[in-house]
Parts: C-alpha cells; structure tokens; sequence
C-alpha cells in the first residue's frame, strides 16, 4: 500500500509551511526560551510559546482540524493534521499544537457523549481561544522517570514532566485508570532545565484532591481514551521529529556547499557526501511509516498501537542520525548557541525521548507482535 497526500492536504501542509515561515523563525525561537542567554540571544523571559504562531494557525482552521462542526471545527482526521505537523516540526514550533489539535481534541471527543465540559472545550479549541496540554502520568510516581506500563493491555509511557505548562489554560491529566481536568494554577509546579529551553519544562506532582468534580472519564473508558490519545502524542512527536530532520539536513547541505576547505566545498568529500545521504534515507523511511500510522488511527485499525510505535522507533532514531550527522559535517560552529542550528537539534534531542524513546518503543512492538 502506498502511502501519500492528496492534492489538498500537500496544498494545505505548503499554506502552513507559508505561515510558519512568517511567525516562527530563529528569532521567534529564541524568544520562547526562558534563558537569553542559553537560547544565543533574544529577550529571555520566554514562556515556550511563539507570540502570534497561535493565533494564525488558529484563524487557518489548523487547531480544529479533528474537532467535529457540531463544534465548529473541520471534521477531519489524524491523516490531515499529521501532515501539518510534519511542517510544526520543520518550524520547530514549541507551542502545544499537537497536544491541543490532536491529543487533547482525541480525549474529548470520547469523552463527550457523557460529559458536557468535553463539547465546550472542543468548541473553545476550534475557535483558537484555549491551548490545553496533555499528560499521562503516574499517581503513584512524584519523581518523573518513565514507568513502564499504564492503562489498557498496551503499554503507555508516563511522566511528570510538563512543556510550557504556566502558559497553558487548562491540561488533561491521564492517571491510570481516569482522565481529570485540572487548572496548571492548582498543579505544584517546578521549573527544571530541558536541553530544549523553548520547551520550557516544569515538574508537577499529582494533586492529591482529584476527584469527580474534575474527572472527564474513569474506568474503562478513561483506559480506551488514554491508549487513543497516547497512540497520536506518540504519532505527533513522530511526525514533528521527521520535519526537524529535515530542516537540519537541509541547514547542512547547504552549509555544505558554501563552507570551503583546501580549496573546495566540503559537500564534495565522499565522507559528508556519505553522512548526510545515509542520515537522509533514514528519514525518508521514517515518513511513511508516519503517514501509515496516521491513517492506521484514522480507519481505527486494530494495529494502530502497533504502526505508531514502528513510525516514533524510526524517527526518533533518524533525528538522532541527522542531528549527529549535521553537527558533525557543521564541525565547531554547530556546538555554539548563537548558531541557529542548535535550535533544532536540541528539539529533536528533546522530542525523541517524548512519549517513549527508541528502546521503549521496539518493546511496544516486540510485544505486540508477541501477542499476535
């Protein structure tokens, strides 16, 4: 089966490479980390959001792409915003756009046909009004580290760890077998230093109160609905990694061809010319199997788990290629912040790693197959 875009969604995913292009460079980059001088410039002070990003995607429509018109969004599917996403990632946007468009909007929609607050959140999320973030934790656990198991019969990665959580309205909290609304302003918030400071990362503790009045799903529901919402955080950081790849590889060769040793462009070597082609086909695996994935969630095939655990394996482990490969042939100047190409590279460091690393996911897929 060959996966591929339609003439639509290509159209699509170029309109928003234009709006990302305009809102989201280096310099919009730099002003999300918190630390000026960690980031190689900039303001400092930033909250992990790029000013305007979020409203021009909004207003394009991109924020309710899966949320259904009865709340006035697109009705579409993971097929349509994963490609978007593919453009998020080359941008390296840090705003919670697959959280709120794509986690977030998957939790909701099987939450409401029981709970009212579902509707109207999906209605403020098409609308561009609210940024939710989405985590799937361990109460038992209140120092982070990754467990090894939550929910349904199928494995889920857990964390303590939150992205821009000071800036977010409201997160979905994902314990093990109950989904809970929760304000950030009631969460014990601890700030912590990520490699990527435009995540601007915080530690939180399960508050101890939780209870019905902030419960949107519990028991077997809650489970199916955390496995789903899991399945796409995995697939989004998937899809966002692929598009970081890409516009470090792309920063590469062409620092390739204008950079000059003895005389020549050093993307004449047969060993660079090696590094960036092996690092290159590794993500031109990596895409197809994200887009098989998508649209594995999209049909609701039964191997879904399975397909998004193949597709983040591959592309965790080719952003990894291409950052090693494009600081190597950069030689010094990639180690300096004040270079752009730090600003990319550390997302994907920090994105492979997100929603369960390389090791973790062969594990989903050894099990599985296993258990076929």
């Amino acid at each position: 089966m060959r996966f591929a875009l339609t003439e639509d969604q290509v159209e699509f995913r170029a309109v928003v490479r234009g709006l990302l292009a305009d809102t989201c460079g280096p310099d919009e980059l730099r002003a999300a980390w918190p630390d000026a001088e960690t980031a190689g410039g900039g303001p400092g002070g930033g909250n992990g959001r790029v000013p305007g990003a979020w409203s021009a995607l909004a207003e394009m429509g991109v924020l309710g792409i899966m949320v259904p018109e009865a709340q006035g969004g697109l009705a579409m599917t993971e097929e349509d915003l994963v490609p978007l996403l593919l453009e998020a990632g080359w941008a390296g946007l840090p705003d919670p756009l697959a959280a709120t468009a794509g986690v977030a909007v998957t939790l909701l929609r099987h939450a409401s046909s029981s709970e009212p607050r579902a509707d109207e959140l999906l209605a403020q999320i098409a609308a561009g009004e609210i940024s939710l973030g989405c985590v799937f934790a361990n109460s038992a656990q209140s120092n982070p580290a990754q467990s090894e198991s939550m929910g349904p019969a199928s494995v889920v990665a857990v964390s303590n760890f939150i992205p821009a959580a000071t800036s977010l309205d409201q997160i979905l909290l994902c314990l093990e077998d109950s989904v809970h609304l929760v304000d950030p302003a009631s969460l014990q918030l601890e700030r912590v230093q990520s490699v990527d400071g435009a995540r601007d990362l915080f530690h939180f503790v399960v508050p101890a109160e939780l209870g019905e009045s902030t419960a949107l799903l519990t028991g077997a529901a809650a489970q199916a609905a955390t496995l789903a919402a899991f399945d796409f955080a995995a697939l989004g950081a998937a899809a966002e990694l692929v598009g970081l790849s890409r516009r470090m590889l792309e920063m590469t060769i062409l620092y390739a061809t204008e950079r000059k040793q003895f005389g020549v462009q050093i993307g004449s070597f047969q060993a660079v010319k090696h590094h960036l082609t092996n690092a290159s086909l590794a993500v031109e695996f990596a895409e197809p199997l994200v887009l098989r994935a998508a649209n594995s969630l999209a049909l609701g095939n039964p191997q879904a788990s399975l397909h998004v655990s193949m597709a983040k394996a591959k592309a965790s482990a080719a952003a990894k290629g291409a950052a090693a490969a494009s600081l190597q042939v950069h030689g010094a100047i990639g180690y300096t912040v004040e270079y752009d190409l730090h600003l990319y590279m550390k997302r994907s460091w920090a994105l492979a790693g997100e929603f369960g690393d390389v090791e973790f996911h062969r594990r989903r897929v050894s099990a599985e197959l296993l258990a076929k």
